[in-house]
């Protein structure tokens, strides 16, 4: 999601109570905590981003992948990162700032600067989205989608995409491209044939609080048929808070309901889920290496957001 929506999803009633905790360690692999903590309007404080990530370990959820949308936020997300051993980042122009012109040439340098970084492990999220953003806008978000692909290959990081209304031209520009080895179809929206598609070119497949919806029978289907080994789940916070909290805002300590919703689709036992979607994000992402002493915040050229 763009920062553009942010005040709409981040000012709706009141933050619902965390779940209980899961059985096992799992992870948010797509989270904005910039915008979940901080809203559209203001740079949320250190000590209430660390608040937000000890709720989502209080849950079990220690692992978690901060994106960015845009360089601001990209740099922030690097900076959360760099300090704070239970996050790693991901970096991007997010496709709907691509089409309004934002995917500049200084503005890809910088997120080719920031994928360097050690604890940036995913250029994303990029990719098409044909919903919010007008047909004069298209061929500036592809141009940026190819550009985001050769960074993510040049640094061995995975690419994390975006796709809305666009599954074939997605297909088709990573065809094209040559997908990262480690691609992530982020807050999946299609269904089973598509799933397949993605499956069978070895793209991992992230679930959302989408899969709870009752109008998402699709997205069940096909969350039942990727393997085990292709699923991660996500918050998207604070957008995409899952049922039965729909309407309130959403944040990373709220992916059990999401993790548990996965196991009951796909029959399998929440203890097993949560040890393999913990073993895909790291085969994506790397470890986040929980047993080390928390990482010093980076001493980067490029600011703060």
């Amino acid at each position: 999601m763009s920062r553009s929506a942010s005040s709409r999803a981040n000012k709706r009633g009141e933050p619902p109570p965390s779940p209980e905790p899961l059985p096992s360690p799992a992870v948010d692999s797509h989270t904005h905590f910039d915008i979940a903590v901080g809203g559209e309007d203001r740079t949320p404080a250190e000590a209430e981003v660390d608040e937000a990530i000890a709720a989502a370990v209080a849950v079990n959820v220690p692992r978690l992948v901060q994106v960015g949308v845009d360089v601001a936020s990209s740099r922030w997300s690097a900076e959360l990162a760099a300090r704070h051993r239970n996050v790693l980042a991901a970096v991007a122009v997010h496709p709907n700032e691509a089409g309004a012109g934002a995917a500049t040439e200084a503005a890809l340098a910088e997120i080719d600067r920031l994928a360097a970084q050690p604890r940036v492990r995913a250029v994303g999220e990029t990719g098409l989205d044909r919903y919010r953003t007008g047909e004069d806008g298209w061929a500036p978000q592809e141009a940026s989608f190819r550009a985001h692909i050769d960074i993510a290959k040049r640094h061995g990081v995975a690419l994390v995409v975006h796709d809305r209304d666009a599954h074939d031209d997605v297909l088709r520009v990573l065809d094209e491209e040559g997908a990262p080895e480690r691609t992530v179809l982020h807050c999946f929206s299609g269904d089973a044939g598509f799933a397949r598609a993605c499956i069978e070119r070895g793209h991992v497949l992230s679930f959302a609080g989408t899969l709870t919806f009752g109008n998402a029978g699709q997205l069940r289907e096909a969350a039942a048929i990727t393997p085990l080994d292709q699923l991660l789940v996500e918050t998207d916070a604070p957008f995409l808070t899952p049922a039965p909290l729909r309407g309130r805002p959403n944040s990373a300590r709220l992916v059990p309901h999401t993790v548990r919703a996965l196991a009951e689709v796909t029959g399998t036992d929440l203890e097993q889920l949560c040890a393999s979607l913990t073993a895909n994000a790291e085969r994506v992402f790397g470890t986040w290496r929980l047993e080390d002493p928390a990482p010093v915040a980076a001493t980067s050229s490029g600011g703060t957001a």
